[in-house]
C-alpha cells in the first residue's frame, strides 16, 4: 500500500527522500553546510541504496557520473564552494550527458551563513551548460528531485538541483509517497559519446546544444514553470525561496513562478510580460534571470532597486517595491557575541602556543578558522579548501625560506584528505621547507561531526580501514612528521621550535578528539581566589569557560568546563586544581 500520509519535514530531509522515492541507488557528498543533512537523513534509506562520504565533492561527481553511466540513478550533494572542487568533472559531464538520471544537488549561502563567499551557482551551471532545477518549499524540494531524475533521462542530460540555506533549514509540509523501483537502464558501450577526447567533445558540443534548445522549448510547458495571474498593475519573475516573500508582501501581484531557472522558459517569459503594466525580477544574489530577460528587449525592474547581497525578506519587498514606510518596532538586541572555539577544544591550545611564539599562520576552512579571532589572534589567511599549504608554499617561493620561519600552515584532518594532501605532495615535490600543523580532531568538526577515510567509520555506520595520516604523510616523502597530544603544550611548543628550524618539509600532527564527542564523564577543576595571582596567564586561551570576579582574581564556571586542564597547565601558582577525576 502506498504511503499517503503528510508529515512535517526540513527542505534538507524532503530532498533526501525525494531522492528515495526517485529511485536513486548511489548518493556521493562531501559535507559542507547548508548542504550536510541530505546524506544525513539518506543513509536512514540504506537498505534501499548506496550512500557515502567521499574526500572531496570533486571525488563524490566522479562516484555519482561512475553511477549513472552504469545505468542507476546517481546523485552528488555539496555546497556551493564545493561546487568549484566539482567543477572539473561537471563541467565534462555536462558535454556526456547521462546513462541512468545524474542530479548534483548544490547549497548555495545567501547572507553567509557559514561560508567564505555568497556565489551563485545559477552562474556557474549556466557557464557549464547545465539545467538547473530551484524549488521554493519543503513539498517542492521532495518533488522536484523526482523530476529532476526524470528529466535527466528525457533529455540526457545531467542536472543541477540548487537550494538555499532558507530552504534547506526551514520546514514544510510533505506527502510521502513510495519508491520507484526502476530497473537499471543497460550499458552500451560509446566512446564517441564518453570519452571526452578533443574530436569527440567537439561532436558532444553540438549535441548539448540541441538538447538544451530542446530542454528550452519544453520548459514552456513544464508545470514547475507556472503562472498565477492576478492584478495586473505588478507582475513579478520569481523563483526559490524569493516566490515565498514575494506571495507575503505581494499577494495581489501577478506571479510568473520558476522552477527551472536554466534554460529559461523565453516564450512564457515573453507573454508573461506582455500582460503586466510593471514588471520586476525578483531573485537573491545574482541578477542571472534578469540579464537574460533584459536581453530580449523586455523592461524590467530588478537589480536597481534590489541588493546582490544577502537574504531577501517581504519588508525588503514592501519597501523597495511599495514604497512603504514600515514603523515596526526594533527588536531587542541580544549582546553582540563573537564566534569562539568550544570550551576544551584542542585547537586552543595549540593556538595559545603559536599566539606565545609570535608566529604567522596561514588558515584554512573549519573550525579553526576562529584561531584569527582575539585573543588568539593566530591565523592571517583563509581563502579555500585546502589552501594553507599552497599559501605557504607560495610565501616561501616569493620571500625565500627566511621570510617563512614565523609562518606554519594550519589544517584540520578532514580537510587534509580533502585537497591538503595535494599540497603537501606539492611542497615536497618542489623543495619547500616549511612547517605545517594537522589539527587532527577525529572529525569533520565544523559541519557537524561527520566522519572521514581516517576515522575508521563510514556514513553507512560500517567499520572501515582508517587512514593513517602519519603514514600517509611519510608515504609522499616528508620525513619530519612529528605526532603531540594537543593539550601537552611543553611539547608542542618544543616541536614547533624544533621544526621551524629545520631546511625541510615538516609536519606536526595534534591530536586530541573534539571535545563535543566524548560522552565520558569529565574533570572537574576550581580555582583558589586565594592563590591567584591575577597574572592573567590562563586566560590568555580566551577560555569562555574562564571569567575574572570583581577582584580580578579567576573563577571557572563549570557548568560548560569541559576539563581539558589547559589552565592548570598554565597556572604556575597553583591557584588551579584538579578536584575531581574524568573518565578520559
Amino acid at each position: 500500500m502506498a504511503e499517503t500520509n503528510k508529515v512535517i519535514m526540513l527542505g534538507n530531509e524532503a530532498i533526501a527522500r525525494g531522492a528515495y522515492e526517485a529511485g536513486v541507488k548511489v548518493s556521493a557528498a562531501y559535507p559542507g553546510t547548508p548542504s550536510t543533512e541530505i546524506s544525513e537523513y539518506l543513509v536512514q534509506y540504506k537498505d534501499f541504496l548506496y550512500c557515502e562520504w567521499s574526500p572531496n565533492e570533486k571525488v563524490a561527481t566522479e562516484v555519482a557520473v561512475g553511477a549513472s553511466l552504469a545505468g542507476t540513478r546517481a546523485m552528488a550533494c555539496m555546497k556551493h564552494v564545493g561546487f568549484n572542487v566539482a567543477a572539473d568533472p561537471a563541467y565534462s559531464v555536462s558535454y556526456m550527458g547521462v546513462n541512468g538520471g545524474l542530479v548534483i544537488v548544490v547549497a548555495d549561502d545567501p547572507g553567509l551563513y557559514s561560508s567564505q563567499n555568497e556565489q551563485d551557482t545559477r552562474m556557474v551551471a549556466r557557464a557549464a551548460q547545465l539545467p538547473v532545477l530551484e524549488p521554493s518549499d519543503s513539498s517542492e524540494a521532495k518533488e522536484y528531485m523526482k523530476m529532476a531524475f526524470e528529466l535527466s533521462e528525457k533529455f540526457d542530460r545531467p542536472f543541477v538541483y540548487r537550494t538555499t540555506t532558507r530552504l534547506a533549514h526551514s520546514q514544510g509540509i510533505v506527502e510521502l509517497a513510495d519508491r520507484q523501483e526502476l530497473p537499471d537502464k543497460e550499458y552500451i558501450k560509446n566512446i564517441q559519446k564518453t570519452v571526452m577526447m578533443p574530436v569527440n567533445a567537439k561532436m558532444r558540443h553540438v549535441e548539448i546544444e540541441k538538447r538544451n534548445n530542446e530542454l528550452a522549448q519544453a520548459a514552456n510547458e513544464l508545470p514547475i514553470n507556472r503562472v498565477e495571474m492576478n492584478d495586473t498593475k505588478i507582475g513579478v519573475i520569481t523563483s526559490g525561496i524569493p516566490y515565498q516573500y514575494v506571495k507575503e508582501a505581494l499577494p495581489e501581484a501577478s506571479v510568473l513562478k520558476l522552477g527551472m531557472v536554466n534554460p529559461l522558459p523565453r516564450k512564457l517569459i515573453e507573454e508573461f510580460a506582455s500582460k503586466v503594466e510593471k514588471l520586476f525580477i525578483v531573485e537573491e544574489l545574482d541578477p542571472v534571470i534578469e540579464e537574460q530577460v533584459r536581453s530580449w528587449g523586455i523592461q524590467v525592474i530588478g537589480k536597481e532597486i534590489f541588493t546582490v547581497q544577502g537574504e531577501y525578506s517581504a519588508n525588503m519587498l514592501r519597501t523597495a517595491i511599495l514604497k512603504e514606510e514600515l514603523s515596526i518596532a526594533e527588536p531587542a538586541k541580544a549582546p553582540g557575541r563573537p564566534p569562539i572555539l568550544c570550551p576544551g577544544c584542542p585547537h586552543r591550545s595549540v593556538y595559545h602556543v603559536l599566539n606565545k611564539l609570535k608566529l604567522h599562520a596561514a588558515g584554512d576552512i573549519g573550525c579553526y578558522t576562529l584561531g584569527a579571532v582575539a585573543p588568539l589572534s593566530v591565523v592571517d589567511t583563509t581563502m579555500c579548501m585546502g589552501s594553507s599549504i599552497s599559501t605557504l608554499h607560495g610565501m616561501e617561493k616569493a620571500k625565500g625560506t627566511a621570510y617563512i620561519k614565523d609562518w606554519v600552515a594550519v589544517i584540520g584532518d578532514s580537510t587534509f584528505l580533502h585537497t591538503g594532501v595535494n599540497s603537501l605532495m606539492n611542497m615536497v615535490y618542489n623543495h619547500a621547507t616549511g612547517t605545517v600543523l594537522i589539527l587532527d580532531n577525529s572529525t569533520t568538526g565544523m559541519t557537524g561531526h561527520q566522519d572521514h577515510a581516517a576515522t575508521g567509520k563510514t556514513l553507512q555506520g560500517d567499520s572501515t580501514y582508517a587512514i593513517d595520516i602519519p603514514a600517509l604523510c611519510h608515504a609522499i616523502g616528508v620525513k619530519n612528521v612529528v605526532e603531540v597530544n594537543a593539550f601537552d603544550i611543553e611539547t608542542l611548543e618544543k616541536n614547533v621550535k624544533e621544526e621551524l628550524k629545520k631546511d625541510e618539509v615538516s609536519v606536526i600532527i595534534t591530536k586530541s578528539p573534539c571535545v563535543l564527542l566524548s560522552k565520558a564523564k569529565k574533570p572537574l577543576y576550581i580555582a583558589h581566589a586565594d592563590k591567584c595571582k591575577k597574572c592573567g596567564m590562563c586566560m590568555k586561551p580566551g577560555c569562555p569557560a574562564m571569567t575574572k570576579n570583581e577582584d580580578g582574581t579567576i573563577h571557572i564556571d563549570d557548568t560548560i568546563c569541559t576539563g581539558c586542564g589547559l589552565c592548570d597547565n598554565l597556572c604556575k601558582f597553583g591557584a588551579i586544581e584538579l578536584v575531581k577525576e574524568g573518565d578520559r
